[in-house]
């Protein structure tokens, strides 16, 4: 229970911090590709981007190349020429669902992480107090006749104990049971086969 208070606090924590940070972008902002302004009348065709926040009626190269200090005055003057090779594209989008998304899918994974390690803590206490072999090899037909139809002289099902890790014990052993019986019956197939 106080794994998950801790939990908690950490979603609650970093929900915080993630809604203090300021975006680098905008939600909603114009992108324009253009031609590199360097390299106009070279033959070279490398191609720089340039994004503003402008309303989605003003999203032209006009509005957002244009109007960029970086951008030479002789490019100013020949606007035209220079805008007809733009891109310029509208974009919009939700920074908190992203955020959201995010925080929760690194809490799942931290969840995970803690139930991993608690896990791997319990299975050294399973394989102490479990008394039958894990996996014995198979021998002949009659022995697996004999597992099947319940011998006498044949391993029997461990009794459930009443706590948590009695139950865990008793569950993996019938899982490494069923495991063997599937290695026994692909093993004999394997046999017919040859």
């Amino acid at each position: 229970m106080a794994k998950l208070w801790i939990n908690f606090l950490l979603f609650v924590i970093l929900s915080y911090f993630a809604g203090s940070v300021k975006a680098q972008y905008e939600d909603k902002r114009c992108i324009c590709i253009c031609p590199d302004p360097a390299n106009v009348n070279s033959t070279k065709s490398t191609c720089k981007s340039y994004n503003k926040p402008v309303a989605p009626s003003k999203c032209d190269c006009e509005n957002v190349v244009l109007t960029n200090p970086k951008i030479p005055a002789d490019i100013k003057a020949n606007g035209q020429e220079f805008c007809a090779q733009c891109d310029c594209k509208y974009e919009s989008r939700n920074s908190t669902t992203i955020k959201v998304v995010v925080i929760l899918v690194l809490w799942i994974i931290s969840l995970l992480v803690v139930y991993m390690g608690f896990l791997l803590c319990l299975d050294p206490l399973l394989n102490k107090r479990r008394s039958q072999p894990s996996y014995q090899e198979h021998t002949n037909e009659e022995d697996e006749a004999g597992a099947i139809g319940g011998a006498p002289g044949m391993a029997q099902p461990l009794r459930v104990r009443p706590n948590v890790l009695g139950r865990v014990g008793h569950q993996q052993d019938k899982w490494k049971r069923q495991v063997q019986e599937q290695r026994r019956n692909i093993y004999d197939r394997h046999t017919m086969l040859n």
